[in-house]
């Protein structure tokens, strides 16, 4: 069952190249393979660890990758 449009947030606007966002969808689908690209949580997780929230742990990182080198991108 696809999820309701009010069970997300309001979107926010960030600026990230896409030489650093298409990576690293990759990446959290390598940590987090099942369902919808997973970057918007880890961004998120990130956020709550960053500002010392209880409870807040920092995003699990993917073993070493194609997003790892900058060289070699993940188109």
């Amino acid at each position: 069952m696809a999820p309701d449009s009010a069970d997300y947030d309001k979107p926010r606007q960030m600026r990230i190249p896409d030489d650093e966002w298409v990576p690293f969808e990759a990446a959290t689908k390598a940590v987090h393979p099942e369902g919808r690209s997973p970057r918007a949580a880890v961004v998120r997780e990130f956020i709550r660890w960053y500002m010392r929230r209880p409870g807040a742990k920092l995003p699990d990182r993917p073993a070493p990758g194609p997003w790892s080198n900058p060289f070699d991108g993940c188109r």
